[in-house]
């Protein structure tokens, strides 16, 4: 697999209207050699409008797009690996001719055209229907057939638009595998999902897209950080009211003897602590983590209150 050196793909405020819609607003991003970057958000947010600009199959109206620092020319482009949404794939055609032609397309000879569609049909398990139809092949196959299109002409770069919708678990696996392979190699990795535990579990770092406007972006431990600090306290022998004491401490939940606190932002986790062990032997004290799908609603929420602001 071609390793790939440079600073990537940079995305600078570029705006795609459509008459009185503007899909994208004043966006931009980066997207580093060996680091798979997640792109996430509503249906209608923007996020395939962004991606067909990279490929170069849609204008925008402002802004630009660069590979290693310089205007993305034609010869980038067509090395870049694309997993289509709806996806691209002709039903009637066999797999290893279709995969050998699209090869060649990106530019691969026939040789090395056919010793890499052996490769990853081998790679996916698909060696054996190399002469079947695609439209004979189940979702989850057609999937990888069209995630080895992305991979036949070592990529420069891989774009991939939901690439995980309707896989099965073992799918998913065998898909995420190649994914870090691929930025271990050096090659950059953008793609979108709904999947949002997929997103936090395989991604080095994640954009959040809402109306267009790039709300949030940064690795998953950057995006967390970005609210309260809350933890999770269990001191079974305290008081119901132990906390009230506690300036800029709220209790926001209770399980059975554990609660969960939430600190303003000069409130002092280790006076905490203190009141804690006070009323007794403390089991627990952590902070609580939460989870993408948490911190994607909570940048939803912010930038609606924004906007409407």
């Amino acid at each position: 697999m071609l390793a790939v050196g440079g600073t990537g793909l940079e995305v600078r405020q570029i705006t795609k209207r459509y008459g009185a819609l503007v899909a994208v607003r004043d966006l931009s991003l980066q997207v580093h050699p060996g680091e798979v970057f997640g792109f996430v958000g509503s249906n209608g947010a923007g996020k395939t409008t962004t991606m067909r600009i990279v490929l170069g199959t849609l204008a925008s109206d402002g802004g630009e797009v660069l590979w290693d620092g310089a205007p993305i020319a034609f010869d980038v482009r067509r090395r870049i690996g694309y997993m289509p949404e709806e996806r691209g794939l002709y039903p009637k055609m066999r797999v290893g001719e279709q995969l050998v032609y699209l090869a060649q397309l990106h530019g691969a000879t026939a040789t090395a055209a056919s010793a890499a569609v052996e490769r990853w049909l081998t790679r996916f398990d698909l060696k054996a229907r190399i002469g079947d139809e695609v439209q004979k092949l189940s979702h989850g196959n057609q999937q990888r057939v069209q995630l080895a299109a992305a991979l036949v002409f070592d990529p420069m770069m891989l774009v991939l638009d939901e690439p995980f919708a309707g896989l099965d678990p073992e799918a998913v696996d065998a898909m995420s595998e190649v994914l870090h392979e691929c930025a271990t190699a050096g090659i950059p990795v953008l793609f979108s999902s709904h999947q949002l535990d997929l997103v936090e579990r395989i991604c080095d770092r994640v954009g959040i897209i809402q109306r267009g406007h790039l709300v949030a972006a940064g690795t998953i431990d950057e995006l967390r950080g970005h609210g309260p600090v809350q933890l999770w306290v269990d001191a079974p022998q305290a008081p119901h009211s132990w906390t009230s004491g506690l300036r800029g401490v709220q209790t926001i939940r209770r399980d059975g003897t554990r609660v969960l606190v939430q600190l303003d932002g000069g409130a002092d986790d280790q006076a905490v602590l203190r009141a804690a062990i006070a009323t007794g032997p403390v089991r627990e004290f952590r902070r609580r983590v939460p989870s993408l799908l948490e911190v994607f609603r909570e940048a939803m929420s912010e930038n609606a209150t924004a906007a409407a602001s």
